[in-house]
C-alpha cells in the first residue's frame, strides 16, 4: 500500500494540487476537534487500529502540508511574493 504522504517541497506539487479538497477537509476537521484517528481513516484510508504510528505520520504530514498551503502554497499559486 502506498501511503498518502505529501513531500516537503518549496513549490506546490502535483500531490498538493490533487489534494486541495482533502487539505480543506483536514483543516476543517481539526478546527472542529475531530479525533485524528477518525480523520486519517476517513480522508486517507489509513486505520490507526492497524498501525497507529503510520496513521499518525500520515495525519501529521498532511496536516503540516495543508497548513503550509494556507501560508505559502497559495501565494505561489497566485504568483504573489512572500
Amino acid at each position: 500500500m502506498t501511503l498518502p504522504m505529501p513531500t516537503e517541497s518549496a513549490v506546490v506539487t502535483s500531490y498538493d494540487r490533487a489534494n486541495f479538497a482533502t487539505y480543506a477537509s483536514l483543516l476543517d476537521a481539526v478546527a472542529a476537534g475531530v479525533d485524528w484517528r477518525n480523520v486519517t481513516a476517513t480522508l486517507f484510508g489509513v486505520d490507526a487500529a492497524v498501525d497507529e504510528q503510520v496513521a499518525k505520520r500520515v495525519f501529521d504530514a498532511n496536516l503540516a502540508r495543508a497548513r503550509w498551503m494556507t501560508t505559502d502554497g497559495y501565494r505561489l499559486l497566485a504568483g504573489l511574493k512572500r
